[in-house]
């Protein structure tokens, strides 16, 4: 503040407008309140003051507004790396049962819900299979489950992978993880379950990478029985690349990989960052499969596990959805509903997902970090005809199988950079305050300190005008009270003359008597000879 200068302005209390005027800070104010009469000059710098704060008011107001739009920005970044994190690589066989591996007691159970079978054309189709017919007096188990079906008569890694190299060294089966699908029983190479080291790599290209070598079993296929949406008419496997933290969901996301090519699959790695609200609309809340939400709840609780993904929203919603129009759960649902039977596939499981899918009825906002690939796919034919006889006496097959079953896979990366893609705040709260600070200083020439000003002369108005009324109140009443008091102790020794009657007599006992006057709170003493 600027110093106070004049005799005048040294008698002048800290409340009076004129002093603060002329000690503050804000820009314009001490020349309204100059002290003399009011003349075209003051009212000019008082129309020039008045007009800065409306401006200065309306520039705050838009960008308050604007901070409370919560816009965002996408930001676009391209990282180098010296060692990243391989993808989960998940492998279904097309065929989803192995028509070796079926029973009349499978037939019996699931022939009309996964086949379209008639009981009449068992017979004839266990002998398409290659099979005799059930026997007499043939008796069908009292219950049966969905998921030991398909674990029994679904294709085993052991027979379909022939050859498994990663960054060159050998692998197996027991390097992949067995998972339930749609499409049936999968394997799911690299996905970090119960614990397990995820797998990394260092360079990029070919060679650095998932190497395979796989035999389809074109023999082990169903045969086509009845056209129906179930009915696979191709042959290969789908191979589907995605991070650990998500689930597979192979049947809508596979790429197809066919028998008699080899096939490279080279990705980049994208990092994605999403804002929660009000900014963006991402979620990071796990959610519990076997919680029933209310219908103003679509996404539920918390949950421990596992983290939050959109497949696995998706695949949590399609749980709920069935769970509670059947009161089950399909094989590859998680929860702990009990896994429909046959007939509850046919009649409600499927339709449902089917319905649901195509209503989209799952709303679930994009996670606020994951991590996706980007793929790009290529194939040559093999195998030429100088290494038919080589494979052909490696594998104990004929040239004749291996063109028809035997695919190779290679998935790599491009190269060790990734991409990210975040989410940013347009409008930070520091930007709404550095915006507030420069319009306040452009329009009013104020700053954080003249508000304190402000406030300060505030706190001397109330000190001066409104306590000092009620301590000014106070010490009149207690000042007019002295003065009554005094005059009626004064009155009092007056009107008590001094006699002279000669030699006093001896003074007898005598009573005092205290009068109170209740007007003027006087005290008068009586004595009686």
């Amino acid at each position: 503040m600027k110093p106070t200068s004049g005799p005048e302005e040294a008698r002048r209390p800290a409340s009076d407008i004129r002093v603060f005027a002329s000690n503050c800070s804000m820009h314009g104010v001490g020349h309204v309140f100059a002290p003399g009469s009011l003349n075209l000059r003051r009212g000019m710098w008082a129309a020039a003051v008045v007009l800065s704060v409306v401006t200065f008011l309306y520039q705050v107001a838009g960008r308050v507004r604007y901070y409370r739009e919560y816009h965002h920005q996408t930001a676009l970044d391209e990282r180098e790396s010296h060692q990243l994190v391989f993808p989960a690589v998940t492998l279904c066989n097309i065929n989803p049962l192995r028509r070796s591996r079926l029973t009349p007691n499978d037939l019996h159970w699931a022939g009309a819900a996964l086949l379209g079978l008639d009981p009449t054309e068992h017979a004839t189709f266990l002998r398409a299979l290659g099979q005799p017919p059930a026997p007499p007096g043939f008796m069908p188990s009292s219950t049966f489950d969905m998921a030991q079906l398909y674990d029994r008569a679904g294709h085993s890694l052991d027979d379909m992978l022939l050859d498994c190299r990663f960054r060159g060294e050998p692998c197996g089966p027991e390097n992949f993880t067995m998972v339930f699908t749609r499409m049936g029983k999968c394997y799911t190479f690299n996905s970090g379950t119960d614990g397990a080291e995820l797998l990394t790599t260092i360079r990029g290209g070919i060679g650095n990478g998932l190497d395979l070598m796989l035999d389809v079993q074109q023999e082990e296929y169903l045969p086509v029985w009845k056209d129906d949406d179930e009915t696979p008419f191709e042959v290969g496997i789908k191979v589907q690349i995605h991070s650990q933290e998500e689930p597979p969901i192979i049947d809508q996301l596979g790429l197809g990989v066919s028998p008699g090519f080899q096939t490279f699959i080279s990705c980049q790695q994208q990092q994605l960052s999403f804002l929660p609200p009000p900014w963006g609309d991402c979620s990071s809340v796990s959610l519990n499969p076997n919680y029933e939400p209310e219908p103003s709840d679509p996404l539920g609780s918390p949950s421990s596990s596992p983290p939050y993904s959109l497949m696995g929203c998706r695949l949590v919603c399609e749980t709920r959805y069935v769970a509670r129009k059947c009161g089950c759960r399909m094989m590859y649902m998680p929860g702990g509903a009990p896994v429909c039977s046959p007939q509850q596939y046919k009649d409600c499981a499927h339709p449902a997902i089917d319905a649901m899918l195509r209503k989209d009825a799952c709303a679930c906002p994009n996670p606020c970090a994951s991590t996706r690939y980007a793929k790009e796919l290529s194939m040559v034919r093999m195998p030429s005809r100088s290494a038919a006889r080589f494979l052909s006496r490696k594998l104990n097959r004929s040239e004749a199988y291996i063109a028809e079953n035997v695919l190779a896979l290679e998935v790599f990366f491009e190269a060790l950079n990734y991409e990210t893609v975040e989410q940013k705040k347009a409008y930070e709260m520091s930007e709404l305050l550095g915006d507030i600070g420069g319009q306040m200083g452009l329009f009013i020439g104020a700053s954080l300190l003249t508000i304190l000003e402000i406030l300060d002369y505030l706190c001397e108005v109330f000190q001066d005008k409104v306590l000092g009324y009620f301590w000014n109140r106070r010490h009149s009443q207690r000042h007019s009270s002295t003065n009554l008091l005094q005059e009626g102790l004064g009155s009092h020794r007056t009107q008590v003359p001094h006699l002279s009657l000669g030699p006093r007599p001896p003074t007898p006992p005598c009573s005092v008597t205290k009068t109170l006057s209740a007007s003027h709170r006087t005290c008068y003493l009586v004595t009686r000879l």
